[in-house]
């Protein structure tokens, strides 16, 4: 272990994380030394990310060295013109952004490709790069939501998604072939620029904003309506402003103390906008100003919140109400037009595909993230489809081809289109879910996570999906099991021992679909050694009941549920 952190001390181009890892060493602190050494930050899917500080199991400019150029390798492997082509490089406001980004670009330049520089962005705008420059890659340097002392590093294909396998696993693979970060050409940024090896992206942002502009209408009175805005510190506060601006919406007000980038995060202390904590400051706001609409991004500006007024206070919405009014809306919009598509992601709820049915579209689910989601999209495309939305239930929204990742800046701005549009006609956001929630069906769900006590975490998780997996139940909570999905083996398995294949990419993941349309969905955490169970229930609003009333309903059958499987 000792030996190890030496020669990591050797090979560190950074003074403070040498600092750090030198006081470790002479303190003889293996506590710290194994925390930092024993594992290694690995691509989960297209990103990796962690505390910032020395060692494998941190962020630091060591491995994004090693990342890049492992990245640069497969590529080569991959696009015989991909050093032509070049790799976008961006970051956002978080600590140490610049100076790793700049150690991205270095490494790319030294390794003989070109550099499409951006500067701090958000994450959206650096797929939209990828797709403007026909570039061959892309690297962010985020890590979106995370807390304050995390940073993280994104990579992006030519087709401008977020990578899946196997370029994740390819990436990792020539990483590992790397010995030390010394032997990796790294180029200066006067360097690459006196080669002509660096351009700078500066009229980007101007076109993303023509392009988002362009999906609402004419700015009407209806858009003067008080809105309530937070960046949480992130890099969306001017672009949002300027985008929602322009297209009338005239009465939006920031959170000024959380509208400049500044990755310390002084007012919140995990800037998620699905924590009700990060979410104070803003929902204060819309009470002075009387907000009828609050919007709030994460900091790299990918995800979003939504919250509307309701009975003198505010109710949040789930990214699954916002994704499917969105689809609903964006759906109607385009009635008539043939072979339009819709994508969730697995964990999601059938709602989209009730939704999808009435208005005559394609709907597809894919395992989580918008990796999958756009790739999956790329796909269908090709037998002329029109895609028109994705989303997933951690307010990630995506309804554009000229961004092909989540993206709350547009998300933003068709959100708000669609509260002026309720507001003109006399009614608000709230009505129009409830609206479709009469038309289509109310799907109430709940994200249940399992806590292990004691050690051996990662056992008691695998035995929990095996147990499910070997022993398939006929029922829960007196509900018959119509159907398990199981997408680690590829099938469906219906009640009667039958199997068909399952149009999923291999993944540890069981669905049980349950009589009534009901459902339970059961997966590993994707950050820790514990399954997450997912439960809908599916519930018929009569005609005089109170949506609360219907919600209680389904609430009341999910108790049941959790309480069946012992979750």
């Amino acid at each position: 272990m000792v030996d190890r952190a030496e020669r990591w001390l050797a090979d560190d181009p950074d003074p403070v994380t040498r600092r750090e890892l030198k006081e470790l060493l002479d303190r003889n602190d293996l506590d710290g030394l194994h925390d930092r050494f024993d594992t290694s930050l690995a691509f989960g899917g297209a990103s990796f990310h962690g505390r910032l500080g020395p060692g494998p199991n941190r962020m630091n400019r060591v491995g994004v060295i090693r990342a890049t150029a492992g990245l640069c390798a497969w590529l080569r492997q991959q696009l015989p013109n991909a050093a032509e082509r070049g790799i976008c490089v961006g970051f956002g406001a978080r600590r140490m952004s610049r100076e790793l980004a700049t150690d991205a670009a270095g490494v790319i330049a030294g390794a003989g490709f070109q550099v499409w520089m951006l500067d701090e962005v958000p994450t959206p705008l650096l797929g939209f790069s990828v797709l403007e420059t026909g570039a061959a890659a892309g690297v962010m340097i985020t890590a979106n939501h995370g807390p304050p002392a995390y940073n993280g590093y994104t990579v992006f294909w030519g087709n401008g998604a977020q990578i899946i396998s196997p370029h994740d696993d390819g990436i990792m693979q020539e990483i590992a072939r790397i010995d030390s970060v010394s032997n990796i050409p790294r180029w200066t940024r006067h360097e690459a620029i006196s080669q002509g090896r660096m351009q700078a992206l500066t009229d980007l942002m101007e076109r993303y904003r023509e392009r988002v502009s362009a999906l609402v209408g004419p700015p009407s009175e209806a858009r003067r309506l008080p809105i309530a805005y937070t960046a949480l510190h992130g890099v969306g506060d001017r672009l949002v402003r300027t985008i929602l601006g322009a297209a009338g919406f005239s009465g939006l007000k920031s959170v000024a103390s959380q509208a400049e980038p500044d990755g310390r995060f002084p007012t919140v202390d995990f800037p998620d906008p699905e924590e009700p904590a990060a979410m104070v400051k803003v929902l204060t706001l819309a009470k002075r100003i009387g907000a009828e609409l609050v919007l709030a991004n994460d900091p790299d500006a990918g995800r979003l919140a939504v919250a509307a007024a309701s009975d003198g206070g505010y109710e949040v919405l789930s990214g699954n109400d916002v994704g499917c009014m969105l689809a609903d809306d964006l759906l109607e919009k385009t009635e008539g037009q043939p072979k339009r598509l819709v994508i969730s992601s697995i964990v999601g709820p059938p709602l989209l595909g009730k939704i999808a049915e009435a208005h005559g579209a394609r709907w597809e689910q894919t395992l989580v993230g918008h990796g999958w989601i756009n790739h999956r999209a790329i796909e269908i495309e090709g037998e002329g489809y029109r895609y028109i939305i994705g989303y997933d239930d951690a307010l990630g929204y995506g309804a554009t081809t000229f961004v092909r990742d989540k993206d709350g800046v547009s998300a933003a701005l068709l959100v708000a289109d669609l509260a002026a549009r309720c507001k003109a006609r006399g009614s608000t956001l709230l009505d129009q879910r409830e609206a479709m929630w009469r038309r289509y069906g109310l799907y109430v769900s709940r994200q249940i996570p399992e806590a292990f006590g004691g050690g051996n975490a990662n056992e008691k998780m695998a035995a929990v999906m095996s147990r499910y997996r070997d022993e398939l139940p006929s029922e829960i909570a007196d509900l018959e099991v119509e159907a398990c999905l199981d997408a680690k083996k590829g099938v469906r398995i219906l009640a009667d021992k039958s199997e068909a294949p399952l149009e999923l990419p291999e993944s540890d993941l069981l669905i049980f679909e349950l009589e009534g349309g009901h459902r339970v969905l059961l997966r590993p955490s994707g950050t820790e050694p514990k399954p997450e169970y997912y439960v809908d229930v599916r519930i018929e609003i009569a005609p005089e009941e109170e949506v609360d009333a219907a919600r209680q309903r389904g609430n009341g059958l999910i108790d049941e549920i959790a309480a069946a499987i012992g979750a």
